[in-house]
């Protein structure tokens, strides 16, 4: 039986030399390994009580809209700034090389809402800690942070030791 990671390619030396690039888009392309990979992260969800499904931009909508449809949840989408035609709260965060500003609508989020966020990767974990920080902001609880990917070695999930966080296929190295 086939698993997500056989799905996915790997290119090296990309988007600079020692680094190898986990690229989910060929995932993707294949009905099969997209089907894989909703499937798995929908395990990650089993047994889970949450009100809504936030994906943050652009492929966690890739990957948490279909969750959201198959659990018969709400979809957030956390955009960057500016995007969003409601009123809106924002959350700048470092990046490796600047500073970025998400965003989601302020009244998509009411106090007590259970929300499980997603992303297609963690690395560092800045996206999504901002991420949750704001539907902490409007009131909601993060209750799981889920991700198709996780790279191990860039050391996510020590910035977000206090959620629940869970991925299908962990790497090493960057």
């Amino acid at each position: 039986m086939k698993r997500v990671e056989d799905y996915m390619t790997s290119i090296p030396d990309f988007p600079k030399e020692g680094i190898i690039f986990r690229d989910v888009t060929s995932v993707l392309e294949s009905p099969e390994g997209y089907h894989l990979a909703i499937d798995e992260l929908n395990k990650l969800l089993e047994g889970l009580d949450y009100d809504y499904i936030a994906g943050t931009e652009s492929r966690g909508f890739i990957f948490g809209a279909p969750l959201a449809y198959m659990n018969n949840k709400g979809f957030i989408p956390v955009r960057k700034k500016g995007k969003l035609p409601r009123e809106t709260v924002e959350m700048s965060y470092d990046l490796e090389y600047g500073s970025a500003t998400i965003e989601i609508h302020k009244d998509s989020i009411k106090p007590g809402d259970k929300v499980v966020l997603v992303d297609d990767l963690i690395a560092t974990g800045g996206t999504i800690e901002a991420s949750a920080k704001l539907i902490e902001q409007l009131g909601g609880k993060v209750v799981k942070m889920i991700f198709l990917i996780e790279l191990v070695d860039l050391k996510g999930r020590e910035l977000l030791k206090n959620y629940d966080v869970a991925s299908v296929i962990q790497y090493e190295g960057e």
